[in-house]
């Protein structure tokens, strides 16, 4: 109790959960987004890799109120130490280029991360639960007999012939939506900046970043962040343009 206590009440235990449940949460887009990705291989990967997800039942179901828990965490987290630094400073003013780099480094990172959250629920109501699917697009979903076997870590996990449900068109159609579309490049935009702050934050919490350091890892950050925007900014284009059928 004494620990949880001290992580919820002192700014260094606030930080510290930040840190954890970012890390959590750079995992899971990540590997998300590799999940996604095989959308443009055949229907048999990501028709084969969504059926294994949804064979794991409530195990599926406990990851994702995890990720949610430390989603919340995060932002909890994140407001209130917004909120502790502005009444420290209260109504000092600041010059120009502090302004400037409050702004952009902290200021709106919770907003963004609050538009991140919003997003990751319409997500999931619109492709794992079906609610934001209109009735006609629900129409044209049927399933997909698989030809190959899916395999995980060289095991099989879905067999050639299982029927499954043909979620690289559920896909394909939710983003030829152009609001969906649009509003899934947006979110996955300010995602994007909100990692490209937020992992140096978080160097700089553990203690990794150094005088020594700083420069190459804001190099690998970086990149990671423009090969995770292009990457998701991928499938709706691609969508929207034709180029997946």
């Amino acid at each position: 109790m004494d620990l949880v206590r001290n992580l919820l009440g002192s700014t260094i235990g606030k930080k510290l959960l930040m840190a954890a449940t970012g890390l959590v949460l750079i995992a899971f887009v990540t590997g998300h987004l590799v999940g996604n990705l095989q959308v443009f291989e055949n229907p048999d990967r990501i028709n084969g890799y969504a059926h294994f997800l949804q064979s794991l039942g409530p195990a599926l179901w406990a990851v994702r109120v995890f990720l949610l828990a430390c989603a919340a965490i995060h932002i909890w987290a994140g407001t209130v130490l917004a909120l502790e630094d502005r009444k420290a400073r209260g109504d000092e003013p600041y010059a120009v280029h502090k302004w400037i780099d409050a702004a952009v480094s902290s200021r709106y990172m919770r907003w963004t991360g609050f538009v991140v959250l919003a997003f990751i629920l319409y997500h999931i109501a619109q492709f794992t639960v079906g609610a934001a699917q209109p009735a006609t697009f629900k129409e044209n979903i049927g399933h997909y007999t698989m030809t190959s076997d899916y395999r995980v870590m060289g095991l099989t996990v879905v067999r050639a012939g299982t029927e499954v449900l043909d979620v690289r068109s559920m896909v394909i159609l939710g983003f030829r939506r152009r609001v969906v579309a649009l509003f899934y490049m947006v979110a996955v935009g300010l995602l994007s900046l909100h990692l490209l702050h937020g992992a140096d934050s978080l160097f700089q919490t553990l203690g990794v970043r150094s005088h020594r350091w700083e420069r190459g890892l804001k190099a690998v950050v970086a990149v990671f962040c423009a090969a995770y925007f292009l990457g998701n900014l991928a499938i709706p284009c691609a969508a929207l343009l034709g180029y997946l059928h």
